[in-house]
């Protein structure tokens, strides 16, 4: 069973923190050979969990070293924060990217929300609000970038929006995304109002949701649970994108066979 408008598709989010560079390198290898969709890391400066001041690296330099290091996988930032970087800048670093790997981009993007990324490198944090507004700005630039840049985009790259805010993340997932990505939930049952709320903003518009791929993320050691457990319902919902999280400094991939075999057995491969 998958959905009319799109296949199943697993992802894998490498996340660059407390690892040399030369594991995520073959985390990224390993990934694409197992035959994963697409490859993420994020847009953050520290880490997110485990010891706050550990190894990690910085995320789109990282994607142009995976543009030249895979060759079929799709990358992207899971996602890149809209405030880090001035929107035209940012839209033509993804040009770039876009063009180095031959179009295998996507465009994740979200509002940010780690202060402390904010605090050490000068960004003003505002509020929720604020920032979701600026991302709203920012959407327009980057798409109208695109399209005065020589040369253009590869193709129209696909843009992803993280979050499940009713009021203004699914209003502007409405409005510009082809991907939409829930974020790591512990039930289905706590995606229903985001739902509930694309569906309405694209109702106004007059779009059918389900144009937009529908995504949501599984916590490293609870990747199987949700497999037994939650898939089946996430599918009859509309998700087709899983993304499998996995953490350094060994970035173990267990479980993401089982997670590509039932995405063949869905999609009849």
């Amino acid at each position: 069973m998958t959905s009319v408008n799109h296949p199943i598709r697993i992802a894998v989010q490498i996340h660059p923190q407390h690892a040399d560079y030369a594991a995520i390198r073959d985390a990224v290898v390993r990934a694409e050979e197992m035959g994963a969709d697409i490859v993420y890391n994020w847009d953050h400066f520290y880490p997110l969990y485990g010891d706050a001041d550990g190894k990690h690296f910085e995320a789109w330099t990282m994607l142009g070293a995976w543009a030249e290091q895979t060759s079929t996988i799709e990358i992207g930032c899971l996602v890149t924060c809209n405030s880090y970087r001035n929107p035209d800048l940012l839209a033509d670093m993804a040009r770039t990217v876009d063009h180095i790997s031959g179009g295998r981009l996507v465009f994740g993007i979200g509002s940010g929300w780690f202060q402390r990324d904010y605090d050490e490198y000068g960004y003003e944090f505002g509020t929720a609000g604020s920032r979701l507004d600026a991302l709203g700005e920012a959407l327009p630039r980057i798409r109208s970038r695109w399209d005065h840049l020589n040369p253009q985009p590869t193709r129209e790259i696909p843009i992803l929006i993280g979050g499940t805010g009713p009021k203004k993340t699914m209003r502007h997932i409405a409005n510009h995304a082809s991907g939409w990505h829930a974020l790591f939930p512990d039930r289905p049952d706590q995606l229903t109002p985001a739902i509930d709320a694309l569906e309405k903003w694209c109702g106004e518009i007059g779009r059918d949701p389900h144009d937009i791929e529908w995504g949501l993320g599984l916590e490293p050691g609870g990747a199987i649970d949700v497999l037994t457990e939650h898939a089946e319902t996430y599918v009859e919902m509309g998700f087709t994108q899983y993304t499998f999280g996995t953490n350094g400094p060994d970035y173990s991939l267990a479980g993401l066979e089982d997670w590509l075999s039932w995405r063949d057995q869905l999609n009849g491969s």
